[in-house]
């Protein structure tokens, strides 16, 4: 992890790719990425984004925010990528990409430790609202937002379920018993079939977590592209739901969310039945994910696999965790 101090000294040397800024950058998120918010000299407000090492090449990046730029430029609501001084779309510093996007005014719709609201309408609201937002990336998209070249991970069969998962083996969390690897593992083989008749692929924002959706003046928008490749569409549906699981309000969110997407974006017959095997695969995904995050002993550890085994039963039995009442 690097420090504090390093990082605020990274950003200030950063920001000079972008013409400097006109007071000290603030810290925002110090996780994987590291933001800072930052008012540049030519006056724009933004999001400085010190990469990861070693997650995503810079080209990698780059085609995320030409994705991002394109999308922005017909109206979706994300941040626009700044290109820097010499026209890139990044600088490098350290073994770290580096990129600026304009700072947009709002607060996350939730996160991953805090319940749905209680009252249905709410809910249905933001279902709804969520569920355009994604219908218009996807729409978006096709109709040529798209980057010509893509150069990101392909969130396909072999990433989510092959012998080398792009977030890990899930079925080896440690806190998981052998009864539920072998749920886990029977699971995978019934979630092959599924994405067998899932027809849907393309560019996908692929974690469309409540702190990824920003409720501001102008409605909902979507931020943090940073694992967005080719993949599934219904994998976006099913990330969007995910964190629910559990939750006495999760159908009232599930169904509003199909309907928010299906105003917008014609979906084929039988498709949306497979929504619940994507929120299994991305439940599965999750428990690989957080076996490199965390210590063993971690609450989370067994939060995510617990969860996995539960979206595995439901799967593997035909069932949906949700009454769509």
């Amino acid at each position: 992890m690097t420090s504090e101090a390093k990082a605020r000294a990274m950003a200030l040397s950063a920001l000079a790719h972008w013409g400097g800024a006109v007071e000290p950058p603030r810290l925002v998120c110090h996780r994987e990425n590291i933001v800072f918010e930052a008012r540049l000299r030519s006056g724009q407000h933004v999001a400085l984004r010190l990469h990861r090492p070693g997650y995503q090449s810079r080209a990698a990046v780059e085609a995320e925010l030409e994705w991002c730029e394109a999308l922005a430029a017909r109206g979706f609501a994300t941040p626009r990528p700044v290109r820097a001084v010499n026209g890139r779309l990044t600088a490098h510093l350290e073994r770290r990409s580096v990129s600026c996007v304009t700072w947009l005014e709002g607060a996350p719709i939730g996160a991953g430790d805090i319940p749905l609201s209680q009252d249905p309408d709410t809910v249905a609201a933001q279902g709804r609202a969520l569920g355009r937002l994604l219908a218009q990336l996807h729409n978006l998209t096709d109709e040529g937002a798209s980057p010509a070249r893509f150069e990101r991970e392909e969130w396909n069969a072999e990433a989510l379920l092959g012998e080398r998962p792009l977030w890990g083996r899930f079925w080896e969390n440690p806190t998981l018993t052998p009864e539920e690897r072998d749920l886990l593992l029977a699971a995978r083989e019934k979630a092959r079939a599924v994405l067998q008749i899932a027809q849907d692929y393309g560019p996908i924002h692929a974690d469309v977590l409540r702190e990824n959706v920003l409720a501001g003046p102008e409605g909902y928008a979507l931020i943090d592209f940073d694992d967005c490749g080719n993949g599934y569409r219904l994998y976006d549906l099913g990330t969007a739901l995910v964190q629910a699981v559990g939750d006495p309000m999760l159908g009232r969110l599930a169904k509003a969310l199909l309907v928010g997407y299906t105003s917008l974006r014609p979906v084929e017959e039988g498709q949306l039945a497979l929504v619940p095997a994507f929120v299994a695969l991305r439940s599965f995904a999750s428990a690989g994910w957080v076996m490199t995050r965390v210590a063993p002993d971690d609450p989370r550890m067994r939060a995510y696999a617990g969860r996995a085994v539960l979206m595995a039963r439901h799967l593997l039995a035909g069932t949906v965790p949700w009454d769509w009442e």
